[in-house]
């Protein structure tokens, strides 16, 4: 089977919405409202595509001039001033639209594109071109007037517009691709998407992706679930323990976490979740190292509890045996924090991980109807990778009243459940540990009571 040439866009995550990125010498429209990103992700895929020997023509139909074009692409880290007017050229082709019409632009980009032996052409303001022509058929002609003449010449096109074309205007039926941005505001935040609406030639993964624009330019975070299988561990895989942190808690659970598990810690504020988790971290070694992905606690202030619990994390992490990696929920995208996780993981050579919480992370969710399929793809990309996972869980009840467990959609998906709270016991409250679920190992489902001290945790029953 033949691959076609694809142009390599150096976005994140682009390519792999295009399943291997633009096919070289197609065209493309790329459409948005004004402030969507169009311009940026066409001129962050020129200055690309010039650092990879290519030659790119940027055309605009509007009237803004360059210079104040610019201004503002100087403040992105792709910009490369002294490639303007070298490998990538800027024309204005406002004047002419405006005197001499569509067949007098087509006539100025074909002798651009000779000349300059053009290998990628950007025109922005396809909205003009199309409010010049007299009848559709004029906009088609125009389209393929161009589009002839850059196959020829080997050319990539994209066609940038603020307007929103439906899927039989003229200029979709003329195009290999179509790619929609926007934004919408969810709750107290505005959410940037992109969505491949057509792709010829070329495979595509369906629906709306977030991206977000800093100073790198734009950054591209593929659905988790639509990127990655859900892995199956072999039958075969050999059930390895490995300690919780705890000696009292490996005695009751069938001498350790299997390896490749997933342990939720449900739990008021309080009661100890975070504190398990760090002795769970404390038992990494350079060899094996642990990190915490946590949403709550700056690295100074886990560092602090762990030592309260006579573990030195500032010397792990120095030896490389623990990382810490902080992350303010209300700044996050739960696709990009997903996939720094397990870049992570995979740059490190993580054995273990902690993440706390859950809940903060489901918090970064802009459609809540995705999480489960998101922790779900994680949790089971990070046993597919041999990790050891634990994760906290904040629940609203502080003290147990013997009614019941209300249960996280996600304890399905998790393999160990432990239920950490406080229970009234004589004139004192004690912190336990209820053993709820405990995955392809025998386990005793006696509640132990949770001792912390500058020695450690410590359990025993009840």
């Amino acid at each position: 089977m033949n691959q076609l040439k694809r142009l390599e866009s150096g976005i994140r995550g682009f390519d792999a919405l295009l399943k291997g990125g633009l096919v070289a010498g197609a065209s493309y429209i790329v459409q948005g409202k004004p402030g969507s990103g169009k311009t940026i992700l066409a001129n962050q895929l020129g200055f690309n595509h010039v650092r990879h020997n290519g030659r790119v023509l940027f055309a605009t139909l509007l009237a803004e001039p360059h210079d104040r074009l610019f201004h503002f692409l100087s403040t992105l880290s792709f910009f490369d001033r002294s490639a303007v007017g070298q490998s990538i050229q800027f024309v204005s082709a406002f004047d002419t639209l405006e005197n001499d019409g569509l067949d007098e632009v087509v006539k100025l980009l074909r002798r651009e594109i000779t000349r300059q032996q053009t290998s990628l052409l950007i025109l922005d303001g396809l909205l003009n071109a199309r409010s010049r022509a007299e009848t559709p058929l004029d906009t088609k002609q125009f389209i393929s007037e161009l589009q002839g003449h850059a196959a020829f010449a080997g050319c990539t096109v994209m066609f940038l517009t603020s307007s929103q074309l439906d899927d039989g205007s003229p200029e979709h039926t003329m195009v290999d691709g179509v790619i929609e941005m926007g934004e919408e505001i969810v709750g107290s935040r505005t959410v940037r998407r992109i969505k491949m609406r057509k792709t010829r030639g070329s495979g595509a993964i369906p629906g709306a992706h977030e991206f977000e624009i800093n100073d790198q330019g734009i950054s591209i975070y593929p659905r988790l679930e639509s990127m990655l299988i859900r892995a199956d561990l072999p039958l075969d895989t050999p059930q390895i323990l490995v300690g919780s942190g705890i000696d009292a808690l490996d005695a009751h659970i069938g001498g350790g976490l299997v390896r490749t598990s997933v342990t939720l810690i449900m739990g008021p504020s309080g009661a100890g979740k975070t504190s398990l988790g760090l002795q769970f971290l404390g038992r990494c070694s350079a060899e094996e190292p642990g990190l915490y992905f946590g949403f709550h606690e700056s690295p100074q202030r886990a560092k602090a509890k762990a030592r309260s619990l006579g573990r030195d994390f500032a010397s792990l992490e120095a030896a490389g045996a623990v990382h810490i990696d902080w992350n303010p929920a209300s700044a996050g995208l739960i696709d990009r924090l997903c996939y720094e996780l397990l870049e992570r993981v995979e740059r490190q050579q993580v054995k273990r991980v902690f993440i706390d919480s859950i809940n903060a992370l489901s918090r970064t969710a802009a459609d809540p109807s995705r999480v489960l399929d998101v922790l779900e793809t994680l949790l089971g990309e990070l046993r597919a990778r041999g990790v050891t996972v634990m994760a906290a869980w904040e629940a609203h009840r502080l003290i147990d009243n013997r009614a019941g467990v209300l249960m996280p959609d996600i304890s399905g998906v998790v393999d160990n459940l432990l239920l950490v709270q406080f229970v009234q016991h004589r004139t004192e409250l004690q912190r336990q540990v209820s053993i709820l679920k405990i995955r392809d190992n025998a386990y005793d489902p006696s509640p132990l009571e949770v001792v912390m001290s500058r020695a450690g945790i410590t359990m025993k029953k009840v």
